[in-house]
């Protein structure tokens, strides 16, 4: 089958692999436009795009399909002149108007990276973590001009350890996807089956991962430990929990939950003790925090032991 692929992160170049590695032809890649990034700001190509040009596949980097724009008119139109049996859409980016969804042969087929209906949205896989989900997994949906609300034609499943990030999720359910997308696209055959038995999902299930926003990975210690430890697995490796602290921002890369007795007059936030397994906070619901890895502003991140040797934080000092 002739097949569109669309997709930016590393999330999407693992199923644009394995896409590549069946007898499908790939007949071109639609991936968001290079952004400079980094101090030097220098232009970044996404990783679909850097997988793209070493297999010399043919990219298409529109900025939109809006109608009111020529750039976005254009971009329809170069879409449409393209012989498209299905479009394989993976954190692409950008809204596909109706006119695209109707493009292909079979349609637009989406790697969403939960168990839909539930975490529909920009940021599945974090929300997931913090919610202290105890699992999630990849849906393949044929899509629809909602967000996420296409019917379901495979859904498969990932268990989230306690030792999960965002960014060991992310690793797992990207080749869980890549292989689910093969699974539906074998032979044109098993597509028009999985089509054909496709199911709607169920609103009142649903629930919505919006976007993360730095503001909001700051660690609020009236939480329980429970809840900021899985906010902290969430929030790496973007935006990355933190601690204000003398006007300074402290980022916090890891943490567990301390089977410790807290001190009842000890203030949300109190240090109770710093020792070479780390750094004993007071939260909310009577509960402890111990931060095992810490980062001070222009250093590198410290671990338990390097805490204790900086002298920067002291017991009774509130963050």
């Amino acid at each position: 089958m002739n097949i569109l692929f669309a997709g930016t992160p590393e999330f999407a170049a693992v199923a644009l692999k394995a896409l590549l590695s069946t007898s499908h032809n790939i007949i071109a890649v639609y991936t968001q436009p290079d952004r400079k990034s980094g101090r030097g700001q220098k232009v970044h190509y996404s990783e679909v795009k850097q997988l793209g040009l070493l297999y010399n596949l043919p990219i298409f980097q529109p900025e939109s399909f809006k109608k009111s724009t020529n750039d976005g008119l254009n971009a329809r139109k170069e879409l449409l002149a393209l012989d498209i049996d299905v479009m394989v859409v993976a954190a692409y980016g950008l809204i596909l108007p109706q006119e695209i969804l109707d493009a292909p042969k079979y349609g637009c087929l989406n790697i969403h990276g939960s168990l839909l209906p539930r975490w529909r949205g920009a940021a599945p896989i974090q929300r997931a973590v913090a919610a202290q989900d105890s699992e999630t997994g990849v849906t393949i949906m044929k899509m629809d001009r909602g967000l996420d609300t296409g019917d379901m034609m495979l859904k498969t499943s990932c268990p989230i350890s306690a030792q999960d990030t965002s960014v060991t999720l992310y690793e797992k359910l990207a080749h869980q996807g890549a292989t689910a997308i093969c699974q539906v696209l074998e032979t044109e055959e098993t597509l028009l089956n999985y089509l054909k038995n496709r199911h709607v999902q169920n609103e009142d299930e649903a629930t919505y991962a919006h976007k993360l926003t730095k503001v909001e990975a700051k660690i609020d210690w009236s939480l329980s430990a429970t809840q900021i430890c899985a906010n902290i697995r969430a929030f790496n490796p973007w935006p990355i929990a933190f601690i204000e602290l003398e006007q300074h921002n402290l980022r916090v890369w890891s943490a567990q939950v301390a089977t410790y007795t807290p001190n009842h007059s000890a203030s949300n936030g109190e240090i109770l003790e710093i020792t070479a397994d780390g750094v004993y906070i007071s939260c909310g619901q009577n509960s402890v925090l111990c931060i095992t890895s810490l980062q001070w502003p222009n250093a590198k991140p410290f671990n338990s032991h390097q805490i204790i040797q900086s002298n920067k934080l002291h017991i009774g000092q509130v963050l």
